[in-house]
């Protein structure tokens, strides 16, 4: 076991004493009198850091962890970026700590002398994100980790056009937190009554009246994950005219612990199997994250990919009220060809809704392949899993009416504008330094092919970033319309590749197409892992 120096005890000693939790000044003292060296300077050597997503990281004691005195701090430093006389609205899931850690952030918020309304029980993010526009709040703060695995918990910050912080503004309430001093110092103060229940019931109404069509007939089978999502999805199908979904039920409650799943991400492998057995006959499968941000669907057992939600999405909104549309560099290009193809305006942005959501001021459809989707900007100005899902159940039991699935619209697309076919590559690291090195070796020594497929251009953002904000991805664009882009994930240890291969669909032989697009996923899937130094 290392040895315990005098600087990092006094640390932690001072934590100790400033602490405003028992369970966690006990948790420090444990390691303390155990002489465990190593996990406390793991806790002490940084701070949890507070980025655009604002903070999210472990439950547990210390600066670099998610814990009351960490949470109080970065809420009073928000604050004092805000500026007294401010308002915000605060939001939670059901996830360990989150009850308690929003609580502290209406308190700190309240003794700073802003007017800090809590929404009135654990629901989703887009409830929250609905909040801060409905009530003309100047910020949001929406505590929740989304999909990242129990042992995390976090605190997602909007401002006040109902839009997730971006640059300068997470530097700059970063260097607002760390002036706050002492959590023990921290003024508190009761925030007086919570929202009133007429808030959840006015976004129940305003997203259920989203409907583009008069078509319900149809039988749903659905997951929350262990999440907050099945009260709001009932509610908005239920006021839409749909049957209720059948719940698989081992995940359609809140349960912190996620017990049914290492990961409660829809992407994960093996996340959705339960309600693929649960739903089996039915003409949809829905699946909403912890959070309910994002939603993932599944028709015929067939679990469809993000890009592929996205294109179905976003032809059912641009038949019906064409506007502005966005996604990001690491989804589907087809997004583009079909803004094409209806006239409107399109724009691809860095990865995140931050972005997506500042496109266009009447964006009118965005997307990330990421399982989020945003359907109608005006009301929630970020990804929103109720609403999309309320519309891909719109748009199948439409098809159902003509003797046709998702599946028959998906070929028609590809028909009209190429199979656009797309595959990641993720891997998850326990030592940050693997990604680090895997960006740098594929800067130093860009490869010339993938396999048999000739680079043609390589973009580096974070060198040459172009029209958009320097960042650290890097992108390769392939012979024949093929695409490869590389990034570290920006809320877990994971270094993510995005693959695209695009194959115009000659003669009527769609099958022909999409074995070639597999064909090409496949050699570039292959030849990554050496390029970047993982394999």
């Amino acid at each position: 076991m290392c040895q315990m120096d005098d600087a990092l005890r006094r640390r932690v000693e001072a934590w100790i004493e400033d602490d405003p939790e028992p369970a966690d000044r006990a948790e420090l003292g444990a390691l303390l009198d155990a002489g465990d060296a190593a996990a406390l300077r793991e806790r002490f050597a940084v701070g949890l850091a507070f980025g655009t997503a604002g903070l999210r990281g472990p439950l547990r004691a210390g600066p670099n962890g998610m814990n009351r005195a960490v949470v109080r701090r970065a809420a009073a430093g928000l604050a004092a970026w805000l500026g007294a006389g401010r308002s915000v609205v605060v939001g939670r899931d059901a996830r360990h700590g989150s009850a308690t850690f929003a609580a502290d952030c209406a308190a700190a918020l309240a003794g700073a002398g802003l007017r800090a309304e809590l929404l009135p029980r654990a629901l989703p993010t887009p409830v929250l994100a609905f909040a801060v526009r409905e009530l003309g709040a100047d910020a949001g703060i929406m505590v929740t980790a989304s999909h990242n695995p129990a042992r995390d918990n976090g605190m997602k910050v909007y401002l006040g056009d109902g839009a997730q912080l971006v640059a300068p503004a997470d530097a700059e309430i970063e260097a607002a937190i760390a002036v706050v001093g002492r959590a023990a110092d921290i003024p508190l103060a009761d925030p007086g009554p919570r929202v009133r229940e007429e808030l959840v019931d006015a976004y129940v109404a305003a997203t259920a009246a989203l409907s583009l069509v008069d078509a319900r007939g149809l039988t749903l089978a659905a997951t929350a994950m262990h999440g907050v999502g099945r009260e709001m999805l009932d509610a908005v199908l239920a006021r839409a005219g749909f049957a209720p979904p059948s719940w698989e039920p081992s995940q359609a409650e809140p349960d912190p612990d996620f017990p049914t799943v290492a990961f409660p991400n829809p992407e994960e492998p093996g996340a959705l199997d339960r309600v693929l057995e649960h739903g089996a006959g039915a003409d949809l499968i829905l699946a909403t994250d912890p959070d309910a941000d994002r939603c993932a669907a599944v028709v015929g057992r067939r679990v469809l990919r993000g890009d592929e939600t996205g294109a179905l999405l976003a032809d059912h909104v641009l038949r019906h009220r064409p506007g502005p549309v966005a996604t990001t560099l690491v989804s589907s290009s087809l997004l583009a060809k079909m803004a094409a193809a209806h006239g409107v305006p399109y724009a691809e942005t860095l990865t995140g809704f931050k972005w997506i959501s500042r496109a266009f001021g009447d964006l009118a459809f965005g997307y990330e392949e990421a399982l989020g989707y945003a359907v109608a900007p005006w009301l929630v100005r970020d990804k929103d899993g109720i609403s999309a899902a309320l519309l891909l159940a719109e748009r199948a039991a439409e098809l159902k009416a003509e003797g046709r699935t998702l599946l028959d619209r998906l070929d028609d697309l590809a028909r009209e504008h190429g199979v656009h076919a797309t595959d990641q590559l993720s891997v998850r690291v326990t030592d940050l330094g693997v990604i680090a090195a895997g960006m740098e070796r594929l800067r130093k020594t860009p490869p010339g092919a993938l396999g048999e497929v000739r680079v043609t251009a390589f973009e580096d953002l974070l060198a040459a970033p172009g029209d958009r904000p320097a960042a650290d991805v890097v992108v390769l664009r392939l012979a024949g319309g093929a695409r490869v882009v590389v990034r570290p994930s920006g809320t877990e240890p994971k270094l993510k590749a995005y693959l695209e291969a695009v194959v115009p669909v000659t003669g009527g032989d769609l099958a022909g197409a999409r074995a070639r697009a597999a064909a090409t996923l496949a050699t570039l899937r292959a030849a990554l892992p050496d390029v970047l130094g993982i394999g």
